[in-house]
């Protein structure tokens, strides 16, 4: 796992991810970016929202 500065977190996949509710969210891929910012559309999944939007 690696935590990038203002970024997501890398994560070796595959990855299956337990969210609150107790629905599962799987990722086949051999790395997996797990979004730190929670501005997401694919929250968990980081889809780069942090790149467009300036952190408070």
């Amino acid at each position: 796992m690696r935590i990038v500065p203002k970024g997501p977190i890398m994560v070796e996949g595959p990855v299956c991810i337990e969210m609150p509710d107790g629905a599962t969210v799987e990722s086949d891929r051999f790395m997996v970016a797990i979004c730190a910012c929670r501005r997401s559309k694919t929250y968990p999944l980081c889809d780069t929202s942090h790149r467009r939007t300036v952190r408070r």
